[in-house]
């Protein structure tokens, strides 16, 4: 079974990953970069807690799918007596008192469906990165467990004792669990868990009907709409990589990561998609955080990632005290990116900030205060769009001046541009068009490699990465360009192993790249689809839909032999690059219909 068979629960502030056994295995409190309480996707060789389950005698097999255009997730186990249980998780989140009810819980719904199901429930949090356990306490119907930052409540109907000594029992009925905070209930248990059930599905189907949807892989779009509405962060915009942290890129690899984290230019391809499905507030909340980072960099100087709250140091550590996903350490607490110079970033801003001009649905559109912040970055851009970085895919240990890194501040410039035309500041914008030329007169000389008749990834270099099927997406390139078409063939002839596109294959700071990043194949999708190769991006795209779990979810790689999910789980850059090729490749409803 690939180990990353998992589906995702959450409220936009904190999440949970539960197996296809209903076992609860990866979630962080109080929100995503916190103390994962339940810690055993990264410690399944070591100890014996970080976990919560429902563990049914006699288990046999088992089916699990969402409740229809929902974030809440049923489970059934089956018994080898014929016997079954249905497991219905979620963290509620609806419509209250004018805003949305979001709290730190996770809802457990048990119902027998057939026999007489024997079952034992096994909540076993842990605290501080898996090192101990929390002191427990009880009451009539519950059990407080001290956690390092809080104390955390499972009210419950289910035989206290039993749970409290893991006893198994007969489920004779249903049976509610509220694991959340320390706070006495307004109703019954039962009454309060089938109210936050019914108000969570009526929110996510509302929020569903809202999107503008291709005709074709609706399904699989609306998962991944629904996947990167859970991994932003509501209280302050940001958009998270992964709820993971240290799940390898490939199998025996230090190639593990805290992804846990805002990344600038991730975030901005996320709302971009999500725009594009006409989800605004999520746009708008990302626009007010990108505000903020911009406001707290007075020389319009940026880093690749922030934390989630705009925390600036995400300084990286080693955690020893968990074995690592499938045994494989290091596992890892933030991210030395933070300190990484990446010049694609400016680019990156700008462009998202330049809906705040555009888009007159936004409740509170861009003033000119915010244009004069922008400046500041765009100034960063000319400095910087010919000068060495660590590049898109954050060499750790060496720098050069990037293709991608160059065009995405050229991009930033084309955006002033057109931002100071919206604003009538006719001498700013002839500004900015004007460095934008000369950006782009240097790009195209300097990352153009006749022998090769293709871009490279770098400046008089010989290398390509995947990054440069960006180009006609950014509008650097048109689709009709001759080089353009001769980068995506020389892409196809070095970077394509079997369906998938690699983002280089040139040796790292930790070797040669085993694994393809879900993304890059989606980008050249989008690229053969560009250059009127529909039919084979289609081909194509049904294949790398196939690559879902059996949620409907893509991590960040994938196995070239066999298909299998590696990395940070569940990656939005994945999501995004299946919701971006589903809108270009679908018919239209007018033709379809």
């Amino acid at each position: 079974m690939n180990n990353l068979e998992l589906a995702v629960i959450g409220n936009c502030i904190h999440g949970a990953l539960i197996d296809r056994t209903g076992r609860i295995l990866w979630s962080c409190l109080p929100r995503y970069d916190g103390d994962p309480m339940f810690c055993r996707l990264i410690n399944n060789d070591n100890g014996d807690g970080g976990f919560f389950d429902i563990h049914l005698d006699g288990f046999q097999d088992s089916e699990q799918q969402y409740i229809h255009n929902t974030a809440v997730l049923t489970t059934v186990l089956h018994a080898e007596d014929g016997s079954a249980v249905e497991i219905t998780d979620f963290a509620p989140r609806f419509k209250q008192l004018g805003r949305i009810y979001r709290p730190v819980m996770i809802v457990r719904m048990i119902r027998p469906l057939k026999g007489s199901p024997r079952i034992t429930i096994r909540l076993r949090p842990t605290a501080d990165y898996g090192a101990r356990r929390p002191e427990i306490t009880y009451g009539s119907n519950h059990i407080r467990y001290l956690m390092t930052a809080a104390t955390l409540r499972l009210t419950t109907d289910a035989p206290l004792s039993m749970v409290r000594e893991e006893t198994p029992f007969v489920l004779e009925g249903p049976i509610t669990m509220i694991f959340g905070p320390d706070e006495t209930l307004n109703a019954s248990i039962r009454d309060s868990g089938r109210s936050f059930l019914e108000r969570t599905v009526d929110y996510w189907q509302e929020w569903v009907r809202s999107l503008s949807l291709p005709f074709e892989w609706q399904e699989a779009v609306i998962r991944a709409a629904v996947t990167l509405k859970l991994c932003t962060f509501e209280e302050t915009g940001a958009v998270i990589a992964a709820m993971t942290t240290s799940i390898p890129e490939a199998p025996g690899t230090e190639r593990n990561w805290d992804y846990r984290y805002c990344w600038l230019r991730d975030a901005f391809f996320a709302v971009q998609a999500l725009n594009r499905l006409g989800a605004t507030q999520t746009m708008e909340a990302y626009l007010r955080y990108l505000a903020n980072v911009v406001a707290t960099s007075p020389d319009g100087s940026l880093q690749p990632v922030y934390g989630i709250a705009t925390e600036t140091r995400l300084t990286e550590r080693i955690i020893d005290s968990l074995a690592g996903y499938q045994g494989m350490r290091p596992v890892r607490v933030g991210n030395q990116a933070y300190e990484h110079v990446q010049n694609d970033v400016y680019g990156s801003v700008i462009m998202a900030s330049t809906q705040f001009f555009f888009d007159e649905r936004l409740r509170h559109p861009a003033s000119t205060g915010l244009y004069e912040r922008l400046e500041q970055i765009g100034e960063q851009c000319i400095r910087r769009f010919d000068q060495p970085d660590a590049g898109i895919w954050e060499y750790r240990t060496r720098a050069q001046v990037h293709t991608h890194s160059a065009v995405m501040c050229w991009s930033g410039c084309t955006r002033l541009a057109r931002i100071a035309e919206r604003l009538g500041l006719g001498a700013r914008a002839l500004y900015w068009e004007t460095h934008a030329q000369r950006m782009r007169e240097v790009i195209l000389n300097a990352a153009w490699d006749r022998d090769m008749n293709s871009f490279t990834s770098s400046f008089g270099g010989k290398d390509l990465d995947a990054s440069l099927l960006l180009l006609h997406a950014l509008g650097f390139v048109a689709a009709d360009d001759p080089r353009f078409a001769g980068t995506v063939a020389a892409i196809e002839k070095n970077l394509k192993r079997g369906d998938y596109i690699f983002r280089y294959v040139n040796e790292d700071d930790f070797g040669v790249p085993e694994t393809a990043f879900i993304v890059c194949t989606f980008w050249y999708i989008d690229a053969l689809a560009a250059l009127g190769r529909k039919d084979e991006a289609r081909t194509l795209f049904e294949h790398m839909l196939a690559r879902r779990n059996g949620c409907g979810l893509l991590s960040e790689d994938v196995s070239v032999s066999d298909g299998t999910l590696w990395g940070n789980f569940p990656q939005t850059y994945s999501m995004v690059g299946l919701i971006n090729a589903a809108m270009r490749l679908s018919r239209s409803w007018e033709e379809a219909l």
